[in-house]
């Protein structure tokens, strides 16, 4: 695995990435495992590679909803570059694989120079930010079933492969409802055709008509991270 296998790292100029890779680790990162929980000081970032993190928001009761799905399209940990050192979320690894881990303070560094690398880290906040907002107004006005779809769609997107490791428990929780209103979804999806499960693993069989069942928030988020990020140097308008 090369760092350009996340496309954040991949958008930057050779000579910025150069100037990073020797302080890139490349870790491990297994299912469940927390990266960094609400409140606690972040020593570190992460750029995913076949994995992927839920932002989520725990709440006093033992309750979670995901807020945000961070893969190989970003980076674990802007609230390092944007200041705040904390964050009120955490973020538990949903997908297991592998990312670089880079220290907070070379990535301050890089980031203060004012070059690609802050240009890059704006755009994406920008994008992670519009999936934070759009996942509130679906969970709020939007069917089960729309949102799962919603849910599939950006995880795949995330990962190199149309199978996902994940249990109907996981899912759940990461939405922020009961086990049984995810199973009942999940078996809609599964007669019509459009999905396999067995023991964790769901294998998408037809993304297209995934798409249609989806609700527009899908598409709002994909296309506004397409705008910001691909096909574009950092310093595009």
């Amino acid at each position: 695995m090369i760092p350009q296998h996340n496309h954040l790292l991949a958008a930057l100029p050779s000579g910025d990435l150069e100037r990073l890779r020797p302080h890139l680790k490349l870790v491990s990162l297994p299912l469940g495992k927390a990266l960094y929980e609400s409140g606690n000081p972040l020593r570190h970032v992460y750029f995913p590679i076949d994995s992927i993190v839920s932002l989520l928001y725990l709440m006093t009761n033992g309750a979670s909803a995901e807020i945000a799905l961070v893969g190989n399209d970003g980076v674990v940990g802007i609230s390092l570059f944007m200041g705040g050192e904390t964050t009120s979320s955490g973020a538990v690894v949903q997908s297991a694989g592998y990312a670089f881990r880079l220290q907070g303070s070379l990535l301050k560094s890089e980031f203060l120079r004012a070059g690609a690398l802050q240009h890059l880290l704006l755009r994406y906040t920008q994008a992670l930010l519009t999936q934070m907002a759009q996942t509130a107004v679906c969970n709020r006005h939007h069917s089960l079933e729309q949102q799962l779809c919603r849910w599939l769609l950006l995880s795949l997107d995330r990962l190199p492969t149309k199978e996902l490791v994940m249990t109907q428990q996981s899912i759940a929780n990461m939405v922020g409802v009961r086990r049984e209103g995810v199973t009942e979804a999940a078996r809609r999806l599964r007669e019509a055709g459009l999905i396999q499960y067995r023991r964790g693993h769901i294998l998408v069989l037809d993304r297209l008509a995934i798409e249609a069942r989806a609700c527009e928030c899908y598409a709002v988020v994909k296309r506004e991270s397409d705008r910001l990020l691909k096909g574009k140097t950092p310093f595009a308008p």
